[in-house]
């Protein structure tokens, strides 16, 4: 789906979201979470043995609700997992810079990509497909 310039703004103003995904119950599980968006997709760094990595890899279908005091946007859509490889690195490193921790310039990916394994981290590529706002 295309999102608006409107709504491409507001993700790319914020950091700091609501992850629901699917129990093996089927209820819903709800975390609050750090993002990086990156004009289409929305990546979220998790680690491996948590909830939010294993409903994802059985049930591949999130909300995720990005709030601003009354205002809202409520993303619907599907994940991809990255459990490893440049991919994972590349998105990690990303989203450690939009939070204000940049890898140096001349950091040894090898050994950053052995850090990230050694943490089990992994990453949930988010492709939105149905966006609701309310201002």
């Amino acid at each position: 789906m295309e999102l608006t310039d409107e709504q491409r703004q507001y993700l790319e103003g914020h950091q700091l979201a609501v992850l629901g995904t699917g129990k093996r119950d089927g209820s819903p599980q709800l975390s609050m979470i750090n993002y990086r968006f990156d004009g289409t997709h929305i990546f979220i760094s998790v680690t491996s043995d948590r909830a939010k990595w294993k409903n994802t890899q059985r049930q591949p279908r999130i909300a995720l609700l990005i709030p601003d005091g009354r205002r809202q946007l409520v993303i619907y859509g599907s994940v991809e997992g990255i459990p490893g490889g440049p991919a994972r690195d590349a998105a990690i490193a990303s989203i450690r810079a939009a939070m204000g921790n940049p890898l140096a310039p001349d950091a040894d990916m090898a050994a950053f990509s052995k850090q990230l394994d050694e943490a089990k981290r992994v990453v949930l590529k988010i492709t939105p497909e149905q966006v609701f706002a309310n201002n």
